[in-house]
């Protein structure tokens, strides 16, 4: 295994989180491993902390495509993003070191703001009022308008974000096998002036969405990128593609996205 033998260990810091860190670095190195500081260094990174923290990892090591993301769940809590608890970490190593890996790849979008800055989201990314008045967004699929949105926001989602902020608007839980993402209302006002599809909707990997918003006193909404929030001044265009990029992480046998949405909501 020395193609894939240095381990970065991303977490954030809280009580008691050194103790169990080091037990997991002990672990690693006498299982081969070498434990690094670096995450540029790294070929696998584990994140430590729930499915929050492995969103975390993969956003502040830049989505990385030439390496393993993993995740362990600090207190045995279900997770959709990690396969690993601190009382199974030594299976995931062995795997690693004996067995043929099992690979996921989970599908990425990526937002561009204005024609200029670039964004990359394993989630999802949701677009609000940041004020206590409805935000008006015109929708564009492959540059066409499609409908014009009145309501608290609108939420574009990944497969595997799609168990999210989505799933709790009533958008549909996505297989990661189809390279697609799916639109969702916040919240929208439907009359004689505006009118919304009043449902999810999904679209193909080759779509383009283009969400524009109408300058009309709330220009300065909200953007949610996974679980950060950004505050861009005066946002005027979103546009969503489906990337090419995609998360890697290991598998284990018999845990298959459906297995982990039954465990964690049925």
């Amino acid at each position: 295994m020395t193609a894939r033998n240095n381990i970065y260990f991303y977490y954030l810091n809280n009580q008691g989180i050194e103790d169990k860190l080091a037990a997991l670095e002990d672990l690693a190195i006498s299982n081969g491993f070498n434990v690094v500081d670096d995450s540029k260094s790294a070929n696998i990174i584990v994140s430590i902390g729930g499915d929050g923290a492995f969103l975390q990892a993969v956003r502040k090591t830049d989505f990385r495509q030439d390496c393993l993301y993993t995740g362990i769940n600090q207190f045995g809590e279900a997770g959709l993003y990690c396969d690993f608890n601190m009382d199974n970490f030594g299976e995931m190593l062995h795997t690693m070191q004996h067995e043929k890996l099992e690979v996921r790849r989970f599908p990425v979008i990526h937002t561009n703001v204005d024609g200029g800055t670039d964004f990359y989201c394993l989630n999802e990314i949701s677009l609000r009022s940041a004020i206590i008045k409805s935000i008006v967004i015109d929708v564009f699929i492959d540059d066409n308008h499609f409908e014009t949105f009145r309501g608290d926001g609108l939420i574009v989602a990944t497969p595997t974000g799609s168990t999210g902020y989505n799933k709790s608007t009533n958008g549909a839980v996505v297989d990661p096998l189809i390279p697609c993402f799916q639109v969702s209302e916040l919240a929208s006002i439907n009359n004689n002036k505006y009118r919304t599809l009043g449902s999810s909707f999904i679209l193909h990997k080759d779509r383009k969405l283009r969400l524009s918003v109408r300058q009309d006193g709330n220009d300065y909404p909200i953007i949610g990128l996974d679980n950060e929030a950004y505050s861009i001044r005066n946002i005027q265009d979103v546009t969503v593609t489906l990337s090419e990029k995609v998360i890697k992480t290991v598998k284990l046998k018999n845990n298959s996205f459906w297995d982990r949405v039954k465990r964690t909501f049925l």
